[in-house]
C-alpha cells in the first residue's frame, strides 16, 4: 500500500510563469522616478497631440472620460529587472485618441509634466497595445505611479510607460527622450532584453 492515498495530490503549486529574461515577480508595485513626483491636478490636466505639420489636437481631463475606456489586465515589467503580473488598469485606448489626428508621423515622443520625456515608434501606440491610463486596481491612479494619468504600453519595459504624462509629439524621425539620451535602448523590448544602447 502507497504512503500517500488515493484522492491525495499534495498542495496547490502557482503554475509556472514565464518570463522576459532577467526578471524576478513582486507583489509589490515598486515606485522609480528620475525626479520629484508632479502634483498634477484634473481640472488643470491636458493631453496634447501634436503632429510633424504642428497641427494640435487637445483633451482636457473631463473630455478624456466622456471617451470609451477599456480595462486592460496586463503584465509589466520594470528595466530594474521586476515583473508584476496581472495588473488592472482603465484608461482611454491611444487607438481612440488618435483615430481622428491626420498623421504620416512613424515616430512619437511622449512628454510628461515635470520635464520626462519617452521616444516610441508609433506602430508601438496603436491596435490596442497603448492606452491614456488613469485608474489602477479599481482606484484613481495616485500621483506616485503617474496619477491623473500615465501613459500603459506593457509589452515594453516600463520606462516607455511615461508618468504624469501631458502629450505626445508625432515625428518623421526618431528622437531620443529622457533616458534613451542617457544610455538607454531605444525600444525597450523586456523579451529581448534591451535595457542598454547596443542590447
Amino acid at each position: 500500500m502507497g504512503i500517500v492515498s488515493p484522492g491525495f495530490h499534495g498542495r496547490g503549486r502557482r503554475p509556472e510563469v514565464e518570463l522576459p529574461p532577467g526578471q524576478y515577480l513582486t507583489e509589490d508595485f515598486p515606485v522609480l522616478s528620475a525626479g520629484p513626483t508632479p502634483r498634477v491636478h484634473q481640472e488643470d490636466w491636458e493631453f496634447t497631440v501634436t503632429t510633424e505639420a504642428g497641427q494640435e489636437y487637445r483633451w482636457d481631463w473631463r473630455q478624456l472620460m466622456d471617451l470609451p475606456s477599456e480595462r486592460p489586465t496586463v503584465d509589466i515589467h520594470c528595466v530594474t529587472k521586476w515583473s508584476k503580473l496581472g495588473t488592472r488598469w482603465e484608461g482611454v485606448s491611444l487607438d481612440t485618441l488618435l483615430a481622428d489626428v491626420d498623421t504620416a508621423a512613424d515616430y512619437a515622443l511622449v512628454h510628461s509634466y515635470g520635464g520626462y520625456t519617452t521616444n516610441l515608434p508609433l506602430e508601438d501606440l496603436l491596435d490596442g497595445q497603448a492606452w491614456i491610463a488613469y485608474r489602477y486596481d479599481g482606484a484613481d491612479l495616485v500621483s506616485e505611479h503617474g496619477g491623473p494619468a500615465r501613459l500603459l504600453v506593457p509589452h515594453l519595459y516600463f520606462w516607455k510607460s511615461a508618468k504624469w504624462v501631458r502629450g505626445i509629439r508625432l515625428l518623421d524621425e526618431d528622437e531620443p527622450g529622457f533616458w534613451e539620451t542617457a544610455g538607454y535602448h531605444d525600444y525597450g523590448d523586456p523579451w529581448r532584453e534591451q535595457r542598454y544602447q547596443g542590447d
